[in-house]
């Protein structure tokens, strides 16, 4: 028998005898088993915006690909041009061109990370502040905001689809 259908065997017996006051118990029980499921997804995908920061501040971008979905389903739009990458493969150029612009190691931080899970799906909103120095000697300092969608394959969180984004300046 599924837990599901426990579940709601459960509560029509509880229904049954007529104990309500059971009823109202079993659902906030109910309802915690989800936030803790909920948390622990959140902390995953914590995890892997972690291990993501760690990998660009070596400049592993195999490292940093893992935290994305492997295939031709990935879809990113950046700020740079070619703006939109379709594809692990495309979207991986881009970070090796995007390191070839700076003089040593750049370096990323995420800052205001708000996460959302239902189910096998999260979004995530953040501010990324990243710095370094371009093949120039200038330095560089820019901040973006990015907003991934998350998938939850195989018991794993990836990025499935990402944002990037700098405030418009409207005159």
């Amino acid at each position: 028998m599924s837990v599901i259908s426990l579940k709601g065997i459960e509560l029509a017996i509880l229904l049954f005898v007529g104990t309500a006051g059971s009823v109202q118990i079993k659902n906030e029980e109910i309802m915690k088993v989800d936030t803790v499921v909920q948390s622990g997804d959140e902390a995953a995908i914590r995890a892997l915006e972690d291990r993501f920061v760690a990998a660009f501040n070596a400049g592993d971008i195999d490292a940093m690909m893992k935290n994305y979905i492997g295939d031709e389903s990935l879809v990113v739009f950046d700020v740079v041009p070619r703006k939109q990458y379709l594809g692990a493969d495309a979207y991986r150029e881009d970070w090796v061109d995007f390191f070839s612009h700076f003089s040593g190691r750049p370096k990323i931080e995420i800052t205001e990370l708000g996460i959302t899970v239902e189910g096998n799906i999260g979004f995530s909103h953040s501010r990324q502040h990243v710095t370094g120095t371009d093949i120039q000697g200038r330095p560089v300092d820019r901040w973006v905001r990015v907003t991934d969608g998350y998938r939850k394959i195989g018991g794993k969180w990836v990025i499935v689809q990402e944002h990037v984004s700098v405030p418009a300046e409207l005159k």
